[in-house]
């Protein structure tokens, strides 16, 4: 098991929150996936969406919220 440390993630997404963030999300989509196509589940998906981050695998974007015209 690989320890993935938040310095390791703060130098891929330039800081350790929005690091956290972008592998949440990209946990919650390898979720999606249908079980059987992911047969054999050697690690957490949030480990392996933080070590896709760390690696530099994963592509992200930016998107501002827009405000809510009240």
């Amino acid at each position: 098991m690989r320890i993935i440390t938040p310095f390791e993630v703060a130098k891929q997404a330039g800081n350790k929150y929005l690091g956290v963030l972008v592998a949440a999300k990209f946990a919650r989509f390898l979720n999606e996936f249908p079980k059987d196509l992911m047969a054999r589940q050697e690690e957490k998906l949030t480990t392996k969406a933080l070590q896709a981050l760390v690696e530099g695998d994963l592509n992200y974007k930016l998107v501002r919220r827009r405000r809510s015209e009240a």
